[in-house]
């Protein structure tokens, strides 16, 4: 793999810097600095996803009828590592990473030409309805069921842990259409208007003092049976998909490496004590570095699988996998550096409307939320052990 730049993308990568400096207000990054969460309040994210959209760049996984990029895999790497390294906003991933995806592959015209443009403007706001109460690493248990009644489904059951979902306009789901032997084969994949009629949102509030995720309850909601994506019965298949694209696109490392710089310089401050000087915590941050630069690598190359909406396949579990584990490993060196200061913090979110003075500094001044947060990593998106189960069968064969 050659890493060189040449012309183009040094030119590539001016535009990009030029673009950030354009459009990142001081506000944004401020927020962005202070989010404890995989990604940004509406506030900042909406705005900056719109920014991106109105220079064309909303979309870089799509192909480029839909409004996708066509960058080659180097512009990918140099876009995505420049807006880490200036701390920009990460947008929701629901519409562009993961519904958009979904309807490009097996969606209808008329779903594509309605849902596309709204997905890039963030005119639809959306959330992921998978994860039932009793149904989540067993996903294809799922019980929430959609009756077909003349042109409409009506929906009945409650979906857990959905993130967002109180500021969601549009939701995307697994639901129950009938009963098979194979229970992966009753399953179907719907867009559901979350102002219709029969929903309820109940906040759950996480060990990190967040309002992030939210349990769904629906009651005879009705949705056009034009809201169904691809076949009946092939909702598993769809949500597999969605699932790849979820776990393996993007690149981590960027923000990894970034959050784990400043840990360092913190650790080699006065105000720690100079805990870099403890053999333990210069070890961590060794082997912390050693596996970000090792799954760096392994994004380069899942990079070019992503162009013009290929998807990566089960390769993407070891992105989710070390990802995951990487984040939470940072996130806990963050708080053994920053010792007992980090307890008076209180667990807010945003932290960015913060008013009174913190106790830390504000650069450090999320360390604990994240960490709190984070412990959700290696459980969301698939738990680290059914990750390690897909890479056994399908990567390794065994």
């Amino acid at each position: 793999m050659d890493m060189t730049f040449g012309e183009a993308e040094l030119a590539f990568q001016q535009e990009v810097r030029d673009f950030i400096a354009a459009n990142l207000t001081p506000d944004m990054k401020r927020a962005e600095s202070l989010n404890p969460s995989v990604f940004s309040e509406p506030e900042t994210g909406v705005p900056w996803q719109r920014a991106l959209n109105a220079k064309g760049w909303g979309a870089p996984g799509w192909p480029v009828e839909y409004g996708g990029t066509g960058w080659t895999p180097a512009q990918r790497w140099i876009f995505e590592t420049e807006c880490a390294h200036a701390g920009v906003p990460t947008p929701t991933p629901m519409g562009v990473k993961m519904v958009g995806p979904v309807i490009i592959g097996f969606g209808s015209k008329e779903q594509k030409n309605y849902f596309l443009p709204r997905i890039l403007s963030c005119e639809d706001y959306w959330c992921q309805g998978y994860s039932e109460p009793g149904s989540g690493s067993d996903l294809s248990s799922l019980k929430t069921r959609a009756v077909r009644d003349g042109d409409d489904y009506v929906i009945n059951g409650t979906k857990i842990w959905t993130t967002h979902a109180h500021n969601a306009n549009m939701m995307f789901a697994l639901v129950r259409t009938s009963d098979e032997p194979r229970q992966q084969d009753g399953i179907s994949f719907v867009l559901i208007d979350m102002k219709s009629p029969g929903i309820t949102i109940r906040p759950i509030l996480t060990i990190g003092g967040d309002h992030e995720v939210n349990q769904v309850f629906f009651d005879d909601v009705r949705i056009p049976a034009s809201n169904l994506v691809g076949e009946e019965g092939k909702g598993w298949t769809y949500g597999k998909y969605l699932l790849e694209f979820e776990r393996g696109s993007g690149i981590a490392s960027a923000k990894l490496r970034k959050a784990l710089n400043r840990t360092a310089a913190f650790a080699e401050s006065e105000a720690t004590g100079r805990a870099i000087e403890d053999p333990e915590i210069a070890i961590r941050m060794s082997e912390a570095e050693v596996d970000i630069d090792a799954l760096e690598m392994t994004e380069l190359r899942v990079l070019s699988a992503l162009q013009n909406g290929q998807n990566p396949g089960a390769v993407s579990s070891i992105l989710k996998l070390r990802t995951s584990e990487i984040y939470q490993a940072v996130s806990r060196l963050g708080v053994d550096v920053i010792g007992n200061d980090g307890l008076y913090v209180e667990p807010t979110r945003p932290l960015h409307r913060l008013n009174a003075p913190p106790a830390i500094p504000e650069d450090e001044l999320a360390v604990m939320p994240t960490h709190l947060n984070g412990r959700a990593y290696t459980i969301f998106g698939g738990t680290s052990e059914i990750q390690r189960d897909i890479i056994s069968k399908l990567v390794l064969g065994l």
